[in-house]
C-alpha cells in the first residue's frame, strides 16, 4: 500500500519524464539530431521496460541462430566497475564487464564480447573484424541505426496499466514500438491459445510490416556453481528449495520450481545486485537450518556470474548449490518467421570478404 502511494507521488515526475523522452524522440525522427548508420548487419535486442523480458536468452538465441557467422556481442555493461571500451578476456569478471557479458563470453567461446556505454565507438572497434553484431538493449541508444530491430515484451505485463520511470517501470514510451521490425512476446505460457496470441496483437497495434511473435522459455539441467556436475530438473522434485535470486523478474522461475515443490524459500536481491560476504552467510545460515534431508540451493545463471567472485569460493564450494539455466524457444510458425526474418536481413547486408 505504501508503494501505491509512493508511485502516485512520482506521476508529476513520470510526466516530466515522458515529456523529455518524446521530445528527444522527435529530434531523432525530424533528423536534428544525427543517427549513425554502419555497413554491417547490426541487429538490437530492446525492450520498453527496465529488466526482466527476456534480453539476454534472446541475444542467446540468435547467437546460435546465426552460429555460420563471425558474431560480436556489444553491451552497456550494467553494474560493472570499469569505463569506456572493454572486451572480454579470460580475466573478465562481473565487476570488468557485467554479468551479463560475462555470461555470453563464458558460454559462446567463439563470439567476441564487448563493452561500451557509447555503441557507436563500440561498433567502430568491432565492425572490421566481425560478419554480424548484436547490440544489448540498446533500443533506446538513437545514436546508432541499427539494420534490425527486435522489442522484446513480456506476456504477463501485457494489457496492465504501465508507467513511466519513476513512478512505474517504463524506460520509454509505448509509441517507440513502432520503431521496431519484429515485436516479440516472451514467457508465454504453453500451449499459448489463439485468443491470448490474438489479445497480445491486439495490444501492440504492429504496423502492417510489423510481426507480432512469441516465444516461451525453456529450462535446462541444473549445473552446480562450481564442479560442473548437471543434473535433471526433475531430480529435486519434493526437495526442500532455497532460492536466490538477482533477477528484475523471478516469478516465472519460481514457478516452475513450483510444479517440483511447495517448500521454497526466497531471499530476493535487486537486479544484478551485488552480493557481499554478509549476504552469502545469512543464506548459508539458513539453508543450514532447513529442516528437510533433501534440500538444495538454486540460482539464476546470471546470478551465479557475481556469486563466482573471489572471496565467496571458500563460502559456497561445499554447498549443493546449482544455477538453472534458460533458453528462449519460438512456437512452431513464429520459429520459421523470425529465424527467416534474421537469416535473411544478415544475408542481404553481408559485406564480400
Amino acid at each position: 500500500m505504501i508503494v501505491k502511494y509512493l508511485r502516485l507521488l512520482l506521476l508529476p515526475f513520470s510526466f516530466i519524464y515522458g515529456i523529455a523522452i518524446v521530445l528527444r524522440k522527435k529530434l531523432y525522427d525530424w533528423g536534428i539530431l544525427p543517427s549513425i548508420k554502419f555497413d554491417i548487419p547490426i541487429i538490437c535486442v530492446g525492450n520498453l521496460a527496465v529488466g526482466g523480458s527476456g534480453k539476454t536468452p534472446t541475444t542467446e538465441y540468435l547467437v546460435r541462430l546465426l552460429a555460420d557467422y563471425k558474431i560480436a556481442i556489444l553491451s552497456r555493461g550494467y553494474g560493472r566497475k570499469t569505463k569506456g571500451f572493454v572486451l572480454a578476456d579470460e580475466r573478465a569478471t562481473a565487476e570488468s564487464i557485467g554479468d551479463e557479458p560475462l555470461q555470453y563470453y563464458q558460454k559462446f567461446e567463439q563470439v567476441t564480447v564487448a563493452v561500451c556505454e557509447d555503441r557507436v565507438k563500440g561498433v567502430e572497434q568491432l565492425k572490421d573484424h566481425h560478419d554480424v553484431i548484436i547490440l544489448d538493449d540498446a533500443f533506446q541508444h538513437r545514436r546508432i541505426h541499427p539494420g534490425f530491430n527486435i522489442l522484446l515484451f513480456e506476456f504477463r505485463k501485457l494489457g496492465t496499466l504501465q508507467c513511466l520511470l519513476p513512478a512505474g517501470n517504463l524506460r520509454d514510451v509505448f509509441s517507440s514500438r513502432k520503431r521496431a521490425d519484429v515485436l516479440l512476446v516472451t514467457k508465454a505460457p504453453v500451449p499459448l491459445l489463439h485468443v491470448a496470441q490474438q489479445a497480445s496483437i491486439n495490444e501492440l497495434q504492429p504496423n502492417s510490416n510489423q510481426p507480432v511473435l512469441h516465444s516461451y522459455l525453456k529450462y535446462g539441467n541444473l549445473q552446480h556453481l562450481y564442479t560442473g556436475e548437471n543434473r535433471a530438473l526433475a531430480s529435486i522434485e519434493g526437495y526442500e528449495l532455497f532460492l536466490l535470486t538477482g533477477i528484475a523478474n523471478p516469478q516465472p522461475l519460481i514457478e516452475e520450481l513450483q510444479k517440483l515443490s511447495k517448500n521454497i524459500h526466497h531471499e530476493e536481491f535487486a537486479d544484478h545486485y551485488a552480493f557481499e560476504i554478509d549476504d552469502l552467510k545469512r543464506f548459508k545460515s539458513a539453508f543450514e537450518q532447513g529442516i528437510s534431508k533433501e534440500k538444495i540451493i538454486i540460482t539464476t545463471e546470471k546470478d551465479s556470474q557475481r556469486l563466482r567472485a573471489i572471496g565467496f569460493e571458500d563460502l559456497l564450494v561445499n554447498l549443493p548449490i546449482y544455477y538453472l539455466p534458460i533458453e528462449v524457444e519460438l512456437f512452431e510458425e513464429d520459429k520459421i518467421t523470425f529465424d527467416e526474418l534474421i537469416l535473411n536481413y544478415v544475408k542481404s547486408n553481408s559485406r564480400n570478404r
